[in-house]
């Protein structure tokens, strides 16, 4: 299991082996089954999760009770609630397992002492944080100035894992699309 993150980690980053093995040891395994919580809204978020396997989902509800997901994981994808985890607030998030799921999780705490430590650590993460803003700064440019199809055939295109994985109404709900008009799109494709 920590041998899949080291190899995640070596993609990046090349620390000591002293340094890998101190933020290895660090993390704690744990197993979550289809549709369970690793954080629920008004909870704090004391745990950044590296997903060894399985598929997650950040979501919220609105005002009118209506989840909107903000986001999707995967393997080798770490997952948290940023704001809750680094400003050590209640979570406005939910985490929640789409299917059954492995992580690796590591506390603040933990973390924060080995990244006071090792600055190729702090690369890897500099890195990491980099990917998932861009990926952020993407969906909300392609939201506004593409058609919702054209979304779609995007989202298809750089993320085939997911369409296959996730339920059409997480899929319409992260795309800000009602379940029907997401049938509606995938129905012409295969005409």
């Amino acid at each position: 299991m920590k041998e899949q993150l080291k190899n995640h980690i070596l993609k990046f980053v090349s620390p000591s082996e002293s340094e890998l093995k101190a933020f290895l040891n660090a993390t704690t395994f744990k197993t979550i089954k289809n549709k369970e919580y690793l954080v629920k809204e008004g909870q704090y978020c004391n745990y950044q999760y590296f997903i060894l396997n399985g598929c997650f989902r950040s979501f919220f509800v609105n005002k009118k009770g209506v989840e909107k997901v903000v986001n999707f994981g995967i393997e080798d994808w770490w997952l948290t609630d940023l704001d809750s985890f680094i400003n050590q607030k209640p979570s406005e998030l939910n985490i929640q397992a789409a299917e059954d799921s492995q992580v690796l999780k590591i506390s603040k705490e933990k973390l924060d002492a080995i990244l006071e430590k090792t600055l190729v650590l702090n690369q890897y993460f500099r890195i990491i944080h980099e990917k998932v803003r861009i990926a952020d700064q993407k969906r909300i440019q392609f939201m506004y100035s593409l058609s919702g199809e054209e979304l779609y055939h995007v989202f298809c295109q750089h993320n085939p894992d997911f369409v296959q994985r996730v339920p059409q109404y997480m899929l319409a709900s992260y795309l800000g699309f009602t379940p029907e008009f997401l049938s509606k799109i995938r129905g012409r494709k295969k005409t």
